[in-house]
């Protein structure tokens, strides 16, 4: 009888919470209207990584394989090298690159002149409007045997340096070009949470005797912690949803050992030589990888951080 009264409440005081609030329900409707057509309609089609598809029996009239696709993939000899390298990509992508945001942003919370600050930040900013295809063009123009670079190089050594023919040239070509492109932006969220820092509490350490990097430790930082929580999950449980645009449009034949990474996989698989189900099954394997990572992720930054976490 009590947990019945209990729901009554909660049920009627829901009801008078939307009837009150009726236009912030309004508001959110597109949003959800878009995320379910968008997100969740299209999760009918992961069938068919189960199914041998055939585009005249449609996904529901195919035959049923099971796992079979999963098993080939995992038992292929590609599986380990692409896998290995879809993992060591994101990692130091991750590694490397989540810091930087939070550092420009410390930095530029430092900076008193407005004006100046503003001409940084759209310096910064900048890079992130620039189309994927046209960072990679200039990575190729500038890399390439007779390149800007390697004309400088070339006056020290003998010959040119293979930048994008060596696979092992490819991974920090594409972590450092991607921090260029996307770490100025990245530090937007960070410098609008340091805005609310109580400019009080530097007032009174600098009294105190603290140095600039003891009031960003002390004081900066802890402002900083619920967003890098957040932030930093996010990241790692999209660790295996690296970007397949840049890596793809960054391969060559001779970089393909390092380069070849999942998203790539599956697009050659299942656009280029037509293999649906199988592609949409290694994709299906990517996406529990990643939600995996994201659940773990969630449980230690919880524990770490005391209660910080997306839920």
């Amino acid at each position: 009888m009590k947990k019945s009264k209990i729901k009554d409440r909660t049920e009627q005081s829901f009801l008078q919470y939307f009837k009150s609030n009726y236009t912030l329900y309004l508001f959110l409707a597109p949003a959800v209207i878009v995320v379910f057509i968008f997100n969740y309609i299209p999760m009918y089609g992961a069938l068919i990584a189960f199914k041998d598809f055939s585009a005249m029996k449609g996904i529901l009239g195919s035959d049923w394989v099971g796992l079979e696709h999963f098993k080939e993939f995992l038992t292929s000899p590609n599986f380990l090298n692409i896998f290995l390298n879809t993992i060591k990509l994101s990692f130091l992508e991750l590694i490397i690159g989540f810091p930087i945001p939070i550092i420009l942003a410390l930095m530029l919370n430092q900076i008193r002149r407005a004006m100046v600050k503003k001409n940084i930040q759209l310096v910064l900013y900048a890079p992130n409007f620039i189309s994927v295809v046209i960072v990679a063009g200039m990575i190729f123009i500038l890399l390439s045997p007779t390149g800007p670079i390697n004309t400088i190089f070339s006056m020290f050594t003998n010959s040119p340096v293979p930048f994008m023919t060596d696979p092992d040239m490819f991974r920090p070509i594409y972590i450092f070009s991607g921090i260029w492109q996307t770490a100025g932006w990245a530090s937007i969220i960070y410098v609008a949470a340091l805005a609310n820092v109580d400019p009080q509490l530097h007032e009174a350490a600098t009294l105190d005797g603290a140095s600039l990097f003891q009031r960003m430790i002390h004081i900066d930082l802890p402002t900083l912690k619920p967003v890098i929580a957040v932030l930093l999950i996010l990241s790692v449980g999209g660790i295996m949803a690296i970007g397949f645009e840049k890596a793809y449009l960054l391969q060559t034949d001779l970089n393909l050992p390092a380069s070849e990474i999942l998203p790539t996989y599956v697009y050659k698989r299942g656009l280029q030589l037509g293999d649906y189900s199988y592609s949409t099954a290694v994709g299906l394997f990517n996406s529990i990888i990643n939600v995996v990572l994201l659940i773990f992720a969630n449980n230690v930054v919880k524990k770490l951080s005391k209660g910080e976490s997306l839920y």
